[in-house]
């Protein structure tokens, strides 16, 4: 098989922090907000904290959804976003991430503390 002949994962975890560049003033709990919402509609799996927001699904819907949160941004006025991302992908099994916290938690909680 050719490389531009691979499929793309069919799921993957990212994890990513839009950071608009220019606002008026130094929040951005609009806009944080406003991806919210975005992700709310796409119907995959989410879960916002502090530093950004956990974002499992197909590799293509993942990419495709945080390339419409800058989309919707700019369109908002913002003529500069920079995102950090990380993307990862396995192949033995599909884990989502609220599996990944339980199991650490669940060995955390055998520590007896």
């Amino acid at each position: 098989m050719s490389e531009t002949q691979h499929q793309t994962p069919s799921h993957c975890t990212a994890d990513f922090c839009l950071i608009p560049l220019g606002t008026p003033t130094a929040s951005v709990s609009k806009e944080v907000a406003d991806v919210q919402r975005l992700l709310k509609k796409s119907g995959l799996n989410y879960s916002m904290h502090s530093a950004g927001t956990t974002l499992e699904g197909s590799w293509d819907e993942v990419t495709k959804v945080i390339g419409q949160a800058h989309a919707m941004l700019h369109a908002q006025g913002i003529v500069r976003i920079q995102s950090d991302i990380r993307i990862g992908s396995r192949t033995d099994k599909q884990q989502s991430f609220d599996s990944k916290v339980t199991a650490v938690n669940d060995l955390l909680a055998a520590d007896g503390e």
